[in-house]
């Protein structure tokens, strides 16, 4: 699975296949389940740690999921597997407003959508309209309205035993030079601060209200700190970074370590943001 994660990390699925539309993403599921087969599904990978132990069953990929459709003049529905940027620069030459924040944000639409991806410019949970997913316990799909997805800081009410497919989006008009200037600040601004050389899966922790998880982390003097490849990042201490052969194992002790010297200097419990699946 490190072939499939911005990590680089993550012991052997059975088996791993990328649906390259709805309808084969559909038969799969239905396959697995006459069958009893496990399934797990993935996006991206670009907020994902696979342990070592790797993946039991079927890993169902839907990078491959990528229709992009102008449905009417501010409505856009676009696929799981869309990435974000391929999002962002379409919006852009439409001239539509309100994924300014996925300036430099890296994954898919449907993680970004499960996790609530965003940025202090906004996050999904502002220009959703519904979402349609597929339930893995019987094949059949399911539409939520933004209500329903119950879309919180960094996370949404979306189960865990369902697929993102796609999502509509309400955007606004808004003039190209002016979602340029905008998103070319904001991609500045993450250049300046993450870390570069090194395989990551952005930020590790969700911030504490009130306060950065990357301040926390930096105060307790771990910025730099390393367990084999695994590297708290020098650039920014909530960014936990690959240098070529780190273990999950390796990133899940710095996981460790920086939750207990928080929690014991600050009495903050950090809050994991990236998703943690597979066998030890």
């Amino acid at each position: 699975m490190r072939r499939h994660t911005t990590l680089k990390i993550g012991g052997p699925a059975d088996a791993y296949i990328e649906a390259r539309d709805t309808n084969m993403l559909v038969a799969i599921v239905q396959w697995c389940l006459a069958e009893g087969i496990p399934m797990t599904t993935v996006g991206g990978g670009s907020n994902l740690l696979v342990r070592d132990g790797g993946i039991r069953g079927v890993v169902i990929a839907t990078r491959a999921l990528r229709n992009l459709e102008r449905v009417r003049d501010n409505v856009v529905v676009v696929d799981a597997g869309v990435s974000t940027g391929k999002l962002l620069s379409s919006v852009t030459k439409w001239e539509l407003g309100g994924l300014e924040f996925l300036g430099g944000v890296p994954g898919s639409v449907g993680g970004g959508l499960v996790m609530n991806a965003g940025t202090y410019l906004g996050e999904f949970k502002d220009v959703t309209t519904s979402v349609r997913s597929l339930r893995l316990t019987d094949g059949e799909t399911v539409t939520r309205t933004n209500e329903e997805c119950k879309f919180v800081y960094r996370g949404s009410a979306l189960p865990v035993d369902e697929v993102v497919l796609s999502a509509t989006l309400t955007l606004w008009p808004r003039p190209l030079a002016e979602i340029k200037e905008v998103v070319a600040g904001l991609r500045a601004r993450r250049k300046e601060r993450e870390p570069k050389g090194a395989n990551n899966a952005g930020s590790v922790f969700k911030n504490p209200e009130g306060d950065y998880a990357g301040r926390l982390i930096e105060s307790v003097g771990l910025k730099g700190t390393r367990v084999g490849a695994a590297e708290c990042s020098p650039a920014h201490a909530n960014w936990f970074v690959n240098h070529g052969d780190a273990k999950a194992a390796d990133m899940l002790a710095l996981v460790a370590e920086a939750k207990a010297k928080v929690l014991a200097e600050h009495g903050v419990e950090l809050v994991l943001e990236w998703k943690c699946i597979g066998e030890d």
